[in-house]
């Protein structure tokens, strides 16, 4: 009981000592976004979103400010240039979306006689293989249907983000193995 107790003290000081954050038109929190979130909105916009997102991921992450009238001024002030680094960050994807499109990999994978694998090729070996090559993307920017399973060549979707999307030839190869 005594622990219980506690425990509400210390969140009862805690929240006294907590600003309040501006409410939105819905009772959620009002935020200008610092960089893009593809799921709420665009670098510069005023978005809702509910207290706790906002203050366990998209405040602490850097991605998100409260939208106080100074904020809103310095962000129009700076609009211009938030505009270009948007096309410099726009014009990177689309290059190296067009790369990606020129590009092939192989994997190796152990397959039996009929060309079945053991085990399947996922996003992880595919972004290993493009790290190998010098590319950097994450296993979530890759869009398989399912896990490879056979030898052959499969055309992969890579997403890059702001509507951006690509195609990568994947070949899954037998592995080579040396005779002595």
């Amino acid at each position: 009981m005594t622990m219980y107790v506690e425990r509400n003290k210390r969140a009862r000081k805690y929240l006294r000592n907590c600003k309040r954050l501006p409410a939105g038109d819905t009772g959620g929190v009002q935020l200008l976004l610092i960089q893009t979130v593809d799921p709420l909105g665009k670098q510069g916009e005023i978005v809702e979103v509910k207290g706790g997102y906002a203050v366990n991921y998209l405040i602490p992450q850097g991605l998100a400010t409260i939208a106080t009238d100074h904020h809103r001024r310095m962000v129009e002030k700076h609009k211009a240039k938030l505009v270009e680094i948007q096309r410099k960050r726009l014009a990177n994807l689309q290059a190296l979306a067009d790369d990606l499109k020129k590009k092939s990999i192989s994997i190796e994978a152990n397959a039996n006689e009929e060309g079945h694998l053991y085990g399947s090729v996922g996003p992880d070996e595919i972004v290993k293989s493009l790290r190998a090559e010098g590319t950097t993307l994450t296993s979530d920017q890759i869009r398989l249907a399912g896990p490879l399973k056979e030898l052959g060549l499969y055309t992969v979707r890579i997403y890059l983000g702001n509507d951006i999307e690509s195609e990568l030839k994947v070949w899954v190869v037998p592995v080579v193995q040396e005779t002595k």
